[in-house]
């Protein structure tokens, strides 16, 4: 299993979303768009974000595998070469029900922006578009915390 966060604006989600992808054995996490990335090892000024990230992720940044893509489209395009699935993460009326979700691995996650969510150019290019229900009134949750749901169920 892969993820891809794209245009995450919070650097405390993306740190989160390291830790989670650690303890699930997530093979690698690629960062694209205006989502921070960590700050490489050993590098003694942080700028705030940096320090943001290494204060939720706890390590995970050191010991789980990720890169920064600068062309989102290239790296779509080259999962679907390679067989892996694209699975975005939306609530979008096209979407499917999580716990109905029946994964082929390899799989890729497609995590989008807190606000505007997954783009829609990457969402007609997914293999599946999966939600998670919400049964109150806020129509979804914080995206470091679906991310932990919906990783878990996927690999359960």
């Amino acid at each position: 299993m892969f993820l891809i966060l794209h245009d995450i604006r919070s650097a405390y989600n993306i740190g989160a979303i390291l830790r989670t992808a650690d303890g699930a054995g997530v093979k690698k996490v690629y960062l694209s768009g205006y989502t921070a990335i960590p700050a490489n090892e050993g590098k003694i000024y942080l700028t705030k974000a940096e320090k943001m990230i290494s204060k939720t992720a706890l390590g995970a940044e050191q010991s789980v595998v990720w890169g920064k893509t600068e062309k989102l489209e290239s790296l779509l395009e080259e999962f679907k070469n390679k067989k892996i699935k694209i699975v975005s993460l939306e609530k979008v009326s096209s979407a499917k029900d999580l716990k109905d979700f029946k994964p082929v691995f390899p799989l890729a996650l497609f995590l989008g922006n807190e606000v505007e969510g997954v783009p829609q150019e990457v969402l007609a290019q997914s293999d599946e578009i999966i939600s998670i229900p919400m049964r109150g009134q806020k129509e979804s949750l914080n995206v470091s915390v679906a991310a932990g749901i919906a990783i878990y169920e996927i690999l359960k």
